[in-house]
């Protein structure tokens, strides 16, 4: 067997990422046949199928994943090669991938970005927002350093580096009647009123779910979202409630926007904001300075995890 050729391993790295030969080649600015031969010419040299094409794409096979894994491994040395580099001048240079949950971009934003810029303002920042599936395929598959997500389903290949309690609270407009109880309400008293909920692929949703399997009861809001922003328009136009933990609306509530009533449940209270990054990933200098920086300065994460 012929050594790894890194050049092809990266077109079949891409075809798999972007799901069709056409797509990485958009990516990688050349041809879809280029793409397909030198897949082809890399399956030849290592004498397995790496890939399985449909009709509607491609998937890896067992082979294929385990040379994705050798390219990520690969990457990831390269990297932490560059950031000790680049460690020896200071941190001068550098480049970090960050994945959100939409819920944690206003805490993010607020105090401690500005602040991390203001004191490395040599590193650059790619930030890219998701569900909480979406954030830990993307840490994952190494292509971001750090991921902040709501309660997410345990994973042998995720590591926590921080977590915090955050319970599950029902956000509602200045004036709403659940608010003249003066205490903590039931599930049962928040879904007599209309409220919008995030889909499936959010940890809020599947924490409800959750709640929906013990408690056998079917939640059928009136508006779903991938987005927090309508939710959040949702509640301010008195159309009706939503379910969000506290940190994510403190900027308006601090305003008098919202208003967030804890709820007497369980489970509801069991929800977690988690910071995470890949299980054996050595996280460069730059990326590793971010997450210490971001375990004190987010009020998501503010004094420790239980």
């Amino acid at each position: 067997m012929k050594d790894i050729n890194e050049k092809r391993v990266k077109y079949l790295y891409e075809a798999v990422q972007q799901g069709t030969v056409r797509a990485a080649a958009d990516k990688l600015n050349v041809s879809p046949s280029a793409v397909s031969r030198q897949i082809a010419l890399l399956e030849e040299e290592l004498a397995t199928t790496l890939i399985e094409r449909h009709r509607t794409g491609v998937t890896v096979t067992e082979a294929g994943a385990v040379v994705l894994t050798y390219y990520r491994e690969l990457r990831s040395h390269q990297e932490e090669c560059l950031s000790k580099l680049n460690s020896l001048h200071g941190l001068q240079s550098g480049h970090i991938n960050l994945a959100v949950g939409e819920g944690f971009v206003g805490d993010l934003m607020s105090d401690p970005l500005p602040e991390f810029n203001r004191r490395f303002p040599n590193l650059t920042l790619s930030v890219t927002t998701g569900g909480t599936n979406k954030v830990m395929r993307l840490i994952e598959e190494d292509q971001a350093h750090v991921g902040l997500v709501f309660h997410p389903p345990n994973q042998p290949s995720i590591r926590t580096q921080v977590k915090k309690r955050q319970p599950l609270c029902v956000i509602v407009a200045p004036g709403h009647p659940l608010l003249l109880l003066g205490r903590p309400v039931t599930l049962h008293e928040a879904q007599a009123y209309p409220y919008a909920l995030q889909d499936g692929q959010f940890g809020i949703r599947q924490l409800l779910a959750i709640v929906e399997f013990k408690e056998r009861i079917r939640l059928s809001p009136q508006v779903t979202t991938n987005s927090i922003g309508v939710l959040t328009h949702f509640v301010r136009s008195k159309m009706g409630v939503t379910f969000l933990p506290a940190f994510v609306v403190a900027r308006e509530v601090a305003d008098g926007q919202l208003f967030a009533i804890a709820i007497e449940h369980p489970i509801l209270a069991s929800g977690e904001a988690h910071m995470i990054t890949r299980l054996g990933r050595q996280l460069p200098e730059g990326p590793l300075m971010l997450l210490q920086h971001l375990k004190t300065w987010m009020r998501a994460f503010k004094s420790g995890g239980d």
